[in-house]
């Protein structure tokens, strides 16, 4: 069981009005997508680019449960 969650990233994005695809727009790619929703390892890199693209911290984005 993964003890990560980006479940902050989908209540985040539904805040913000901002969808799957404006995230593909963005840079994020199909890949990346795919291991969010199965919660598997992103690199901080990334982290920083949602950030950006959310306008949000790292708190909004993931969380260790």
């Amino acid at each position: 069981v993964s003890i990560i969650s980006y479940d902050p990233l989908w209540n985040t994005m539904r805040r913000k009005n901002i969808s799957q695809y404006q995230l593909l727009k963005a840079g994020i790619d199909n890949k990346t997508l795919d291991s969010l929703k199965k919660n598997k390892n992103i690199t901080l890199l990334t982290v920083e680019k949602l950030c950006n693209i959310l306008d949000c911290s790292p708190n909004d984005i993931v969380e260790f449960l």
